[in-house]
């Protein structure tokens, strides 16, 4: 069965062709929500969708009306997305999960109904200035964690870390149910500190391109002494008075930034990661897996696996769980099951 799936977030918008589960062509636009939230209007959002549709039909030399089913995630399913799917409440398996998804037809998309895979938020009963911290909600990241407990085999109680312009820990059960979530903007801060302020002189405007354990480390104790916004000045100390190169001060302003994560982690109401013995799972780039298992390592409050999800395992990660919800849905053909 030839199927599409399609994942748009605040930014950029993917769409992948599958055929018989096997991705055999991609195609992305630089428009997501922000889009929608910036104009006031989905048209931007809505051609970029069917162009990216159009181009990854096109390179798997597929007739659109052969399509079987496409599946969407993400950010799509919002308010500002091109149909709103209300958020599930957490605790939230895989069967709710799929029992959550809604079909429904888009114009300017094609003739094809589409199944929208719901978003996920954290259960606060009154949101009340003293509950805010718990308060937390996710769409798309819930999608990528199914597909990694199936490829994983996670079957104990975890923390997914998935990076990304916002950092969002996701939090599992033994059942492999996602129980909440909590979010830092983790990496729209280290985007603007390192090319909007003060510091992007020292840093050449670009991210740490290797990993310097020591200078990331000292960027995490830094900002563990004195809080991240003293620490990130530092990077100015270590470039007017020091010989440390443009990478090793942005290893520096990277750990700093991350040990902010890792506060949230330890400390947030918004999941309960109190536990020493829970597992960690990090996705995202090399070198941000690294670096967060390295201040994990370091930090040695948690005592149970680490497990750095590899770029194959999180190839086509938000796709592959589309098509897992989909199954459970009865969608398609059933298969082993991993969230419950």
């Amino acid at each position: 069965m030839n199927l599409v799936t399609i994942d748009t977030g605040t930014t950029n918008t993917r769409v992948t062709v599958w055929r018989d589960e096997r991705a055999i062509a991609h195609a992305a636009r630089p428009v997501g929500v922000r889009d929608t939230a910036i104009t006031g209007s989905r048209d931007a959002l809505r051609v970029a969708v069917a162009a990216a549709l159009g181009d990854a039909l096109q390179q798997a030399a597929r007739d659109p009306a052969d399509l079987g089913l496409v599946l969407a995630s993400g950010m799509i399913t919002a308010s500002v997305g091109l149909h709103e799917v209300p958020h599930l409440e957490a605790p939230v398996g895989r069967a709710a999960l799929a029992a959550g998804m809604v079909q429904a037809v888009v114009p300017g998309l094609g003739p094809w109904p589409v199944w929208f895979v719901p978003g996920v938020r954290n259960r606060v009963d009154d949101i009340e200035l003293h509950e805010l911290e718990s308060v937390d909600m996710m769409r798309g990241e819930e999608t990528e964690a199914v597909g990694l407990v199936d490829r994983l085999r996670i079957d104990r109680p975890a923390v997914i870390v998935l990076p990304g312009s916002h950092t969002k820990f996701v939090q599992l059960d033994a059942r492999q149910r996602i129980i909440g979530c909590a979010t830092t903007l983790a990496g729209e801060m280290l985007q603007a500190l390192t090319q909007h302020t003060i510091l992007a002189a020292a840093l050449g405007r670009e991210f740490a391109a290797t990993l310097e354990p020591r200078l990331l480390l000292a960027g995490a104790h830094a900002a563990r002494r004195t809080g991240l916004a003293r620490a990130a000045f530092t990077v100015r100390a270590l470039e007017l008075f020091t010989d440390h190169d443009r990478n090793a001060r942005a290893n520096f302003l990277l750990g700093a930034v991350l040990a902010a994560d890792l506060q949230a982690l330890r400390q947030s109401s918004a999941i309960d990661a109190s536990e020493p013995e829970v597992d960690i799972v990090v996705a995202g780039k090399s070198l941000w897996r690294e670096a967060f298992a390295l201040l994990v390592s370091d930090d040695g409050f948690y005592t149970g696996a680490v497990t750095l999800v590899s770029d194959g395992q999180q190839a086509d990660l938000a796709g592959a769980g589309a098509i897992a919800l989909a199954r459970t849905r009865g969608l398609l053909p059933p298969a082993s099951s991993g969230l419950h």
